[in-house]
């Protein structure tokens, strides 16, 4: 799924008006119509309403929000700058809600003596996506005053005050909403946590906006979706044997870290590598055999890795648990610069290289690399947030010739070619020790698979958080572990077969 920005949407719903046709108005209609249709089904519960409008396009849709809502037999008020000048759309949509007389249109100096009561909900349609400054004054209070209530907040498209291509400033004013129904795509700001924390769960709504326009207009940012891993994932042939799915090798563990070793093997051992191999230290070689019977052994060493043997046929997945040994750091760097085909690299093989100087450039072209926050800063720097993380991420990607799996709530795979692919699965159970190991497993078990790099990094990452979604739904996230994790994959593989079944 395509993401946007604030000025590409606009001419969507230019293109979407002149070329379908339908009148303005109307395709305001049909967006609060399917904010309604949403509120509906899933606010069964509440009988009042609270609508907050302001005076352009996104008050109108608030406007026909309340009229539609009240012609449900749900109550509504209305609250309004009665001094603004609004858009013609939205002046239009006020109109015909004054000709409703079961509607109280209140001024927004109301809001503070107003009763909010639980079975209220509170529906923001104050400011679009079109807006470019900071809130103030009268309508900063407003919201100040609104994020103190404990009711259920919806926002319409985008929650007020929050800018969608960029970050917000630190201190300005943004509604913090419950949900926020996202007319037909996702916004850029809705996926990194600074500003992601102020929407609360997004449902993007299908408002019909022009396909042609979508599938026309070009981006380098896209929204991971189902319907694209289902093109993506490879059904497995009936006549097929070990060698079809490639040959796997994890280095990995050290003394006390064997753990490490033994998630990652599970993982590329559980996502259908056909032959998997575990490069270790002697002291994990009873861990590994008990643990992982289908992985064969490698010794690299005795408490760490002090050797690494190339094989020509594997593909590599380095890093979990393997410490930054002297010893270790030495082997892991002669076998970068002696090998040439494209390795996955995590933890402390991510760690090795920022240790050393122009480590980078001995990663062979074409690698992935998977790291958290801390462990990018220490390859390529500092940022002062995640929206300059993920611009300097695009320029190594390219530099370096590399993929860059930026791990966060909305991991983002960032390409060389300056494309990024923001994961929408997953939650905050993987905020433990070892989802990262079982990370590098996935995304090398489908490398050797020979999924593309892209591929394996797209699909790796979202394969990882849905089964993260679904031990979390049996476990709680509190309470699933790693292990948890490895255990959903059969559901995810069964899910994607099935979408990926002819069907007669």
């Amino acid at each position: 799924m395509k993401i946007f920005t604030a000025e590409q949407i606009h001419q969507g719903d230019l293109y979407t008006i002149n070329n379908e046709p339908i009148p303005s108005i109307l395709l305001m209609e049909r967006a609060a119509a399917s904010c309604v249709d949403w509120i509906s089904e899933n606010c069964k519960n509440h009988r009042n309403f609270a609508v907050f409008c302001g005076n352009g396009n996104n008050g109108g849709d608030g406007f026909a929000i309340a009229r539609m809502l009240y012609q449900k037999g749900f109550d509504v008020d209305v609250f309004i700058n009665p001094k603004s000048k609004y858009s013609s759309n939205a002046n239009e949509n006020l109109k015909e809600l004054r000709d409703l007389s079961g509607i109280l249109i209140k001024s927004f100096k109301d809001a503070e003596n107003y009763r909010f009561d639980s079975r209220t909900i509170i529906i923001d349609a104050l400011f679009g996506i079109g807006l470019s400054r900071n809130i103030e004054d009268e309508l900063k209070d407003l919201i100040d005053l609104l994020n103190q209530k404990k009711n259920v907040k919806i926002a319409v498209d985008v929650p007020s005050g929050l800018f969608i291509d960029q970050i917000t400033d630190e201190n300005s004013t943004i509604l913090r909403a419950d949900y926020t129904l996202s007319f037909q795509l996702w916004k850029k700001s809705f996926l990194h946590p600074e500003t992601g924390k102020y929407t609360g769960k997004v449902e993007v709504l299908n408002i019909n906006l022009s396909e042609e326009y979508i599938s026309q207009t070009e981006t380098n940012d896209f929204v991971i979706s189902d319907d694209e891993i289902k093109d993506l994932f490879k059904v497995r042939s009936d006549f097929s044997h070990k060698g079809t799915y490639g040959k796997a090798t994890i280095i990995a563990g050290s003394y006390g870290k064997m753990g490490a070793a033994v998630l990652s093997a599970k993982a590329a051992l559980k996502t259908g590598s056909g032959l998997t191999f575990v490069l270790a230290p002697k002291c994990g070689y009873d861990i590994l055999q008990t643990s992982c019977p289908e992985a064969m052994f490698v010794e690299g060493g005795n408490q760490h890795i002090e050797v690494i043997e190339e094989d020509e046929n594997s593909v590599y997945g380095i890093g979990p648990g393997i410490g930054t040994d002297e010893q270790t750091k030495k082997a892991l760097l002669k076998f970068l610069k002696d090998h040439s085909r494209p390795v996955v690299l995590d933890a402390d093989a991510l760690n090795c290289i920022a240790e050393t100087k122009n480590g980078l450039q001995l990663i062979p072209e074409k690698s992935i690399i998977t790291p958290h926050p801390k462990e990018f800063a220490r390859l390529f720097g500092a940022t002062k947030d995640s929206f300059e993380r993920t611009e300097l991420a695009l320029k190594k990607a390219k530099e370096h010739d590399i993929i860059i799996v930026l791990k966060d709530h909305h991991s983002q795979i960032v390409t060389p070619e300056g494309k990024i692919f923001y994961n929408i699965t997953g939650n905050s159970g993987l905020a433990k020790g070892g989802s990262g190991d079982i990370l590098t497993g996935i995304i090398t078990s489908f490398l050797a698979q020979k999924y593309t790099e892209q591929e394996a990094a797209v699909l790796g990452v979202w394969f990882h958080g849905k089964a993260a979604d679904y031990a979390a739904e049996k476990y709680s996230k509190e309470a699933m572990v790693s292990t948890d994790i490895i255990n959903e994959f059969g559901k995810v593989f069964g899910e994607l077969n099935e979408k990926a079944e002819v069907k007669l």
